[in-house]
């Protein structure tokens, strides 16, 4: 990790397209402002994270649903005399 002192107005680029600059130092909080093109997303840690749990769980596959659709559709094609691979 590169570590960096920078005092208000001073800033960081990060590449040829992104700049981070201090605006404010309040305390233990520092307010910073970022300049990118608009195709670089760029958010909190925090937030990044919990969209990123979001994401991974909306892909996730329950297995349990699934095999509870393909008995539902098993069952239909054997119920109207559907043939089965079990011999």
């Amino acid at each position: 990790m590169l570590t960096l002192t920078r005092k208000i107005g001073e800033s960081v680029c990060i590449g040829d397209d992104i700049r981070v600059v201090v605006k404010e130092v309040k305390g233990k909080q520092v307010r910073l402002g970022i300049v990118a093109p608009r195709d670089i997303y760029v958010c909190r840690e925090e937030l990044y994270r919990k969209i990123h749990q979001a994401n991974i769980g909306a892909t996730s596959t329950d297995v349990n649903i699934l095999d509870s659709i393909s008995n539902l559709f098993g069952d239909k094609k054997r119920a109207k005399g559907g043939h089965s691979n079990e011999s």
